[in-house]
Formats: structure tokens, C-alpha cells, sequence
């Protein structure tokens, strides 16, 4: 009967719903005449009974027409809708009361009757929305989810208010961990320790669990979530404070838990001062621009409102992408200029007409090849990009007075083992080289031109970048596994996109000429976590020994040439703080540009000839801790501790 009704069209519906307030109307002013009278079939005044009850039809339907009875879902009534029937009920009643009491027509009429049938009317029309929304809900419910809130807090209590009407699930309890609310009842609904969750879910029938805890560190989300995804549960997510802030989710938004809410770690929050200081009103150039990092830094540096933006990248789709999306950000009437330059950075010619033409003050150079094992196979394009397209770079800003030059470097520069980590390495020593050298040049008699300001950021693994575990592990799972790691004991530091480009931005506000900022990526995370994690988010279960009818495996196969057990940020421990609690300054030692010079022009020449055993000589040479040797046994586990005697850099 209920699902005929559903599928009536709106119309009849609303049609269905009129006939039944006026049988309503009606039925309430024969009832108070019949208690008044003390008659079932009474006489007033002369009129029939019938055309006393039509009169009440007939004043009162126009009262809840005009009150809005008629455009509400009964599904989703409330109390809402309650007083608009007290509205619709009353003026019908004053209407009424004005018949009676100011005409003939209502003589004879009990004056203590119209009491009598306000309070029935209210009780009938009210009532009959009531039974209908709980029938209707009814026959809904043996099909909806079964869910418990974890956290019987304001945000908790806020949750089962917003959920009351979607009949697609049953909020049937609370969990919390504070024992004061445990034993309390919360709209209604029981709170029970979280110690107890076991027993509940099984005794309640639940197959959902909704995290109502967004002041809550991530560590503890992480804790509940690897708790309650061993028990088979679907674990969802209210947004926190900050993503309601910041637009990235509405305050109704209920998400199931991504993988950046599993770090451990708290996101840190931006400095505004930081982030605009050498954006605001200014030209910037990033180069890169089309990758993971340069693009979300292309995106941030575009919010602080620079006069001038340009974009360089030697990737055509790449650079065709991030364009036309800044162009939609940046829209026609915010005066930014969007400039999108296809080339390369070892192209130094370009580079100094870009600079020059576009007069860029700030340059965010995250232009680089990242990915470990290709770098490993192709040393000479990726030494080629990282240390000589940085080096060319870093002297046409310094030519051309550029105020600050920003590097984007990376965890693996420290001890490398790999091309990657050495040739990211040497290009920090070139920009320290030439900080420290145009220093010493400024301080000489007669010497007033601006200097640039180099500047390094080195920071961990950034989720979901391009060639990074997070999509690996996402394509994996989707094809069915299995899950493919190197080394069971392999860790990482890992930063969301946005929040290690802010810190970027933010870093190199602070740079005074050669800084080696170091970004606080929390707690390292194991990569067999992380991907025991990331199944149980697509819903299914690990494979193993201890389950063998799990869902998807995950098989080791060995570290790769150039891999790390552990990565670090720091050589030595020769570190600062900074204005920004997140950022961290370290003092390394690095070679005199009078020195590193000569090498970067052998340097130059073996990649010409493509001399692989020279290029990887000279960074033997000149990047301390770097040996092919020992890079090529990294998938035997070499780097698994941390040698003493690479305490400091020379």
C-alpha cells in the first residue's frame, strides 16, 4: 500500500492530502459540537450539522492552502512544519470565531466549541502527517544502513538531527570514549563505551560507523579507524572546523575517510603574512608548473594575488592543463595576468627572456625529475634537469635581480643513494655556492646591486603526486591486487599536496640568502600500513597467512637500485627553528662556488658526451655519502640503518 502511494504522482499526492485535512476539518467540528451538545447528531441554530462541519471545510482548507501544508513531503515533516499547522488551524479558527460572534448565522452556536475544535483539528491534522511519515519511514527502514555515531558530542548530537530524515539509514547509537557519557541517552538514543563497540555492533546489527570526533587529532582517527575497519565496518567521516572553513566541505557533509586522514599527524595551519609576502602584487614565475607540486604551487601563489603569473613547463598537456584551469580560477575581472611558457630550464637563453620580458621578482623552481628508478637508468637527462636546468635558473634570476629563488628539494638529497637524491642534493650545494658567493661580492667597496635570495625547502613524500605509492596503491586495489611494496619494514614521511606547497611559499618568505628549510612532516609511516589502510578504505580485506579468504594480497618484491629503508630531512643536527612553528632551519656545510665551479663545468661536459661513469664520478665527488656502489646494493638492504659516518655534509 505504501510504495502504491509513493509512486502516485506529486499532484495526486498533494490532492490525496487536501481530501484527508478536509475529512480532518470536519471530523474536528462534529467531535466538539458532539462534546458539547452532549448529542452525536446535534442541531446548532437551526443549521444542519453537515453544513456546519462543510463550513469548517470550506474556511479552513484556503487557511492550510495558504500556510504551506500543501508543498511539504510528509516524509520529511518536522517541527517545521508543526507550526505552520498551528498557523493553518488558528486563522481558521479566528475566522470562524468571527462568523460566529459577529453575524447571525451563529446563533445557537456554543461559543466553548470553537475551543473544542482547534484543539481537534490540531490533533487531526497533525496527527495524520505523523502516522503517515512513521508508516512511510517504516516501510523503508528494514532496507536502510544500521549506524552508530562515534562521539556523542555537539558535532554527534548535530549529526543524528541532520541523518533524522534520510531514510536511507538508522542511527540506532552512540559511542564515545569519555565514561561521563556513557550510560546517557542522546536524542533518544543510547551512549555506550567505546571499550563495548565490539559487542554493540554485533547486538545491534550495525554495518557503519560515522566518526563525529573533527577536534580529535588524526592519530586517534587513526587508532578508531584501524580499530573498527578489523571488525568489517564502514568507517565515514563528519569534516572538520577547518574544511567547513575553508569551503572544502558544507557543515551537512558527511565523507567516508580519505587516506591523508590516516597520517597521524594534525594539518599545519598557514600563515597569511608568509604566504604573501613575496606574491602579493608581484611577478612570479614557477617552473614545473604542470607537475604535482608546481601546479597546486601555481594554484596558491594565484590566490595571494600576483600581479603577473607565469608558468613554464617542457610538457605541452601538462602545461595546456594547469593553464585553462588558473584561467578559471583567476577569472576576467581580478587583473592577474596568466602567462604559460612551454620550454626548458636548461634552455638558459629562455629562461633570462622569460625573466627579463615578464620582469619576475620570485621564482619557485620545482622543474625536476623526481622518480627514483627511471633517474637511476637515465643519469645523464636527470642530473641534466636537476643540477644544471637549476643552476642555469638560479644565475639568470641572479642576472636579471630577481628578489627570491625557491627550490622545491626533497628528503631523498640527504645521504642519497640514489642519482635522484645526489643530483637534488648538488643542486642545493650550487644555490648555496652562489648565495655565499654573492655575498662575499657585496660586501666589497662599491658594490649596491639587489641580491637574490636563494632559498631550499626539502620536505618528504607528498600524497598522491605523480609516480607516487598512493596511485600505485589505488590502481592496484582497483584491478583487484595484489599490492605491491619493496620491503615490509620501508617507511615514509608523507604531506598532502596543498599543505606542502603552502609551506613551500611560506618557507621561502623567510630565506635571507642560502637557507636549507626543512619541513616537520610528523611521524614516518610504514608502507605496509599504508597499505592495509588504503584496502580496508576501498572495502575489502587483506589476504594473508591469517586470511586466506581476504580480498587482495600484498607481495614484497625487494628494494629497487637507489631505494632507502629510511628517508631523513636533516644531515647532521645542526637545526633551527623559524617564525613558523612547522618550518625548521638547518645549517649545512657546502662547497665554495670558487670550488664547486670547475666540477659543474666537467660536470657539463660528460653530460654533453653522455658519459655516464664521469657524471657519476663527479657526484661520488662532490656529494658527500653518495657512492655508486653502495647505491646499487640498496636492494640489499645497505641503507636499512643509518651510518655513523655520514654524520655531517662537507
Amino acid at each position: 500500500m505504501i510504495s502504491w502511494l509513493d509512486r502516485l504522482p506529486r499532484r495526486a499526492k498533494q490532492l490525496l492530502v487536501l481530501t484527508v485535512d478536509a475529512g480532518c476539518l470536519a471530523l474536528s467540528m462534529w467531535l466538539a459540537l458532539a462534546a458539547r451538545l452532549e448529542s452525536w447528531w446535534p442541531e446548532v441554530g437551526g443549521h444542519s450539522l453537515i453544513w456546519v462541519c462543510a463550513s469548517a471545510t470550506i474556511i479552513g482548507i484556503p487557511c492550510c492552502y495558504t500556510a504551506g501544508l500543501y508543498r511539504e513531503i510528509t516524509r520529511y515533516v518536522g517541527l517545521r512544519f508543526a507550526v505552520h499547522v498551528a498557523y493553518a488551524v488558528t486563522a481558521t479558527v479566528f475566522i470562524l470565531a468571527f462568523v460566529v460572534l459577529m453575524t447571525d448565522r451563529g446563533a445557537g452556536f456554543p461559543r466553548s466549541a470553537i475551543i473544542g475544535f482547534w484543539m481537534a483539528a490540531l490533533l487531526a491534522i497533525g496527527g495524520s502527517r505523523a502516522v503517515a511519515r512513521y508508516l512511510i519511514r517504516r516501510s523503508v527502514q528494514p532496507y536502510s544502513t544500521r549506524m552508530i555515531v562515534y562521539g556523542a558530542g555537539d558535532v554527534g548530537a548535530g549529526l543524528v538531527s541532520m541523518l533524522a530524515q534520510d531514510q536511507r539509514s538508522t542511527i540506532v547509537a552512540f559511542v564515545d570514549d569519555d565514561p561521563l557519557r556513557v550510560g546517557t541517552e542522546v536524542r533518544s538514543l543510547r551512549v555506550y563505551a567505546a571499550s563495548d563497540i565490539r559487542k554493540v555492533v554485533r547486538a545491534l546489527r550495525v554495518s557503519t560507523i560515522l566518526l563525529a570526533l573533527p577536534e580529535s587529532s588524526r592519530r586517534r582517527r587513526r587508532e578508531v579507524f584501524q580499530e573498527l575497519t578489523m571488525l568489517g565496518l564502514k568507517v565515514m567521516l563528519v569534516p572538520t572546523l577547518n574544511e567547513i572553513a575553508d569551503g572544502t566541505a558544507r557543515t551537512d557533509a558527511v565523507r567516508v575517510m580519505k587516506i591523508e586522514d590516516l597520517l597521524g599527524r594534525n594539518p599545519v595551519e598557514a600563515k597569511t603574512a608568509l604566504l604573501s609576502r613575496n606574491i602579493g602584487g608581484a611577478n612570479v614565475l614557477v617552473t614545473g608548473a604542470g607537475g604535482s607540486i608546481g601546479s597546486e604551487i601555481a594554484r596558491q601563489v594565484l590566490r595571494q594575488g600576483p600581479r603577473r603569473l607565469v608558468v613554464l613547463d617542457n610538457c605541452e598537456f601538462n602545461l595546456y592543463t594547469i593553464e585553462n584551469e588558473l584561467r578559471r580560477l583567476v577569472g576576467e575581472a581580478s587583473g592577474v595576468q596568466i602567462v604559460a611558457v612551454l620550454g626548458s630550464v636548461l634552455d638558459r637563453v629562455r629562461i633570462e627572456q622569460v625573466i627579463g620580458e615578464n620582469k619576475i621578482e620570485s621564482i619557485y623552481h620545482a622543474a625536476a625529475y623526481k622518480h627514483v628508478p627511471i633517474v637511476e637508468s637515465n643519469e645523464i637527462e636527470g642530473v641534466a634537469v636537476n643540477v644544471i636546468g637549476t643552476l642555469r635558473t638560479a644565475q639568470a634570476a641572479e642576472q636579471l635581480g630577481v628578489r627570491t629563488f625557491v627550490l622545491i628539494s626533497t628528503d631523498k638529497a640527504v645521504r642519497p643513494t640514489s642519482v635522484m637524491g645526489a643530483s637534488k642534493r648538488l643542486a642545493e650545494k650550487c644555490l648555496q655556492a652562489l648565495a655565499d658567493h654573492a655575498q662575499r661580492a657585496s660586501q666589497k667597496p662599491n658594490r649596491t646591486e639587489r641580491r637574490t635570495r636563494f632559498a631550499m625547502v626539502r620536505f618528504g613524500n607528498v600524497l598522491a603526486s605523480s609516480g607516487s605509492v598512493v596511485p600505485l596503491f589505488t590502481e592496484q586495489i582497483r584491478r583487484g591486487g595484489p599490492v605491491t611494496l619493496t620491503h615490509p619494514d620501508i617507511t615514509r614521511y608523507f604531506m598532502t599536496i596543498p599543505e606542502a606547497s603552502s609551506l613551500v611559499i611560506q618557507a621561502g618568505a623567510m630565506g635571507k640568502g642560502g637557507d636549507v628549510f626543512v619541513l616537520d612532516m610528523g611521524e614516518p609511516v610504514k608502507i605496509i600500513d599504508l597499505a592495509r589502510s588504503m584496502i580496508r578504505l576501498a572495502g575489502y580485506s587483506e589476504k594473508s597467512d591469517a586470511n586466506p579468504h581476504g580480498d587482495i594480497e600484498i607481495l614484497t618484491t625487494g628494494l629497487r637500485p637507489g631505494e632507502k629503508l629510511f628517508e631523513e630531512l636533516l644531515i647532521g643536527d645542526n637545526c633551527g627553528p623559524t617564525e613558523h612553528p612547522a618550518i625548521m632551519q638547518a645549517q649545512e656545510r657546502f662547497i665554495p662556488w670558487q670550488t664547486l665551479e670547475p666540477s659543474l663545468t666537467r660536470l657539463e661536459a660528460a653530460l654533453d658526451q653522455h658519459d655516464v661513469p664521469g657524471v657519476r664520478a663527479l657526484l661520488e665527488q662532490l656529494v658527500s655519502g653518495y657512492h655508486e656502489s653502495l647505491a646499487l646494493a640498496g636492494n640489499r638492504g645497505v641503507f636499512s640503518d643509518r651510518p655513523e659516518g655520514f654524520a655531517n655534509d662537507s
